[in-house]
């Protein structure tokens, strides 16, 4: 017999883990880096392809995830995007006193 796969089971959103954000199921792979990555112009095969570990199912998952969620994906995506630019800007200045909340918010492996 072959297995069903509840596809609310696929996404998770657990807290302290990859920043709060919702992931993949047994990843830490974040569905907003998969909505980045398929924004980028990445195909879903393409997202599976350079991220093998997981699967196609997984990503078309993240997909639904962000367009029943859009708002408030696209808001923590402009977030992250700022948060990024203020660390460029700091880099590029030489300003090394980074804020480490930030840099643990937007590289939550590290």
């Amino acid at each position: 017999m072959v297995a069903i796969v509840d596809i609310g089971s696929l996404i998770v959103n657990k807290p302290g883990v990859a920043g709060d954000r919702p992931c993949i199921a047994g990843t830490r792979m974040t569905v907003q880096n998969i909505i980045m990555d398929f924004q980028a112009g990445l195909s879903p095969q393409d997202i599976v392809t350079e991220y093998p570990y997981l699967s196609l199912a997984q990503v078309y998952a993240a997909l639904a995830y962000y367009y029943a969620n859009q708002e408030a994906m696209e808001q923590e995506i402009a977030q992250y995007q700022a948060e990024c630019q203020v660390l460029e800007t700091q880099w590029i200045s030489g300003n090394k006193t980074y804020n480490i909340n930030i840099i643990h918010k937007i590289t939550p492996f590290l």
